[in-house]
Formats: structure tokens, sequence, C-alpha cells
């Protein structure tokens, strides 16, 4: 997996932290960059520490999944993403307080993140090795910045980009899934 692979996979899944952090701005009266940065911190480091869990998880499994790794990303991609785009357009509201305690913030750090512990599965068939301690720190430091920048276009654009960013997400992991998938079967080559 390139730099653009892992870039395009890192803003695919920091759509879900970048979307409630537009809720959280949209929630919160009065915006400062502690809030940006404590949102950025939470779903940053979820971010990174859920790949770390399912990469060691996927590498326990790595000998029964090697035949078919192509296909286990491809599909683990597939369920997040249309996840994210079944979400994207689904007329519920989520409730979002204004919270930015521990307690509030975990709970949605978790939920964030339980994505990123699949594609860290993925990560483990695709045999990232060694280098799975640079893609999750990019994973972590891409959602960060992504979530701080959520938190201020909710103060002031509100909720209009939520299901936006969303539906962008869940159609970037669908897309490097069907991508990993075709270039192992030699249908596309990059």
């Amino acid at each position: 997996m390139g730099i653009f692979e892992l870039f395009v996979l890192a803003v695919g899944l920091s759509m879900d932290a970048f979307a409630v952090s537009v809720c959280k701005g949209l929630a919160t009266k009065q915006v400062k960059i502690k809030h940006m940065a404590i949102a950025g911190a939470w779903f940053g480091i979820f971010q990174a520490l859920m790949p770390t869990i399912g990469f060691l998880l996927g590498s326990a499994f790595e000998k029964y999944i090697n035949r078919i790794d192509h296909w286990v990303a491809f599909i683990l991609l597939a369920i997040i993403g249309g996840n994210m785009i079944r979400e994207s357009l689904s007329d519920e509201d989520e409730k979002v307080n204004s919270s930015f305690g521990f307690k509030t913030m975990f709970v949605m750090a978790v939920a964030t993140s339980i994505d990123a512990l699949a594609s860290g599965i993925a990560f483990a068939a695709l045999n990232i090795g060694k280098n799975i301690i640079y893609a999750v720190l990019f994973i972590g430091v891409i959602t960060f910045i992504l979530s701080a920048i959520g938190v201020k276009i909710g103060s002031i654009a509100g909720a209009k980009y939520k299901n936006k960013a969303e539906l962008t997400g869940g159609c970037i992991l669908v897309l490097l899934g069907l991508k990993i998938l075709l270039e192992h079967l030699g249908v596309i080559s990059f």
C-alpha cells in the first residue's frame, strides 16, 4: 500500500470522526481551540489504536487468510464503506451533546473507530508488516487534523456537511477495497 492509498484510507476512516466533530461544533456555543484539540486528540488516538489492535489480531490468523487476503480486505472495506453510506442516507438524527468530558468523548471515540479495527485486520491480510507503525500514526494524524477542523466547521456551517462527509468517506472506502481486489486479480495495476 503506497502513500496515496494510505492517505485515501486515512481520510475515508476519519470521516465518521469528522462528522461527529461537526456535530460537536454545532452543539457547542463557544468553540475554542481547546475543544478542537480535545476532539482531534480523542478521535486521532482511537483511529490509530484500533487498526493496531486489528493488525495484531489479523496477524495472529495470517496463515489462515493468506490465500484470500485480497477478498478479506475488499469485504471489510466494502462493509465499512457501505455502512457509512447507509448512515449518510438515513433520516435519523443522531443526538450529540456539547460535552467534551472523558465519558462522552471516550464513547464517541470508540464508536467512530470500530471501522478502523477492521482496517487493521485488512492491513494484516495485506502483509503491511513493519510499516504498520507509520500507517497507524499517519491515520491518527489525519484524523486529528480533520476532527479539529470538523469542530470549527460545525460551529460555523452547521450540520449540513455531516451526511456529505459520511457519504464521501463510505464511497472512498468501497472504492479502495475494490481497487485492492482488482489489483490482486490482475484486472488493473497502479
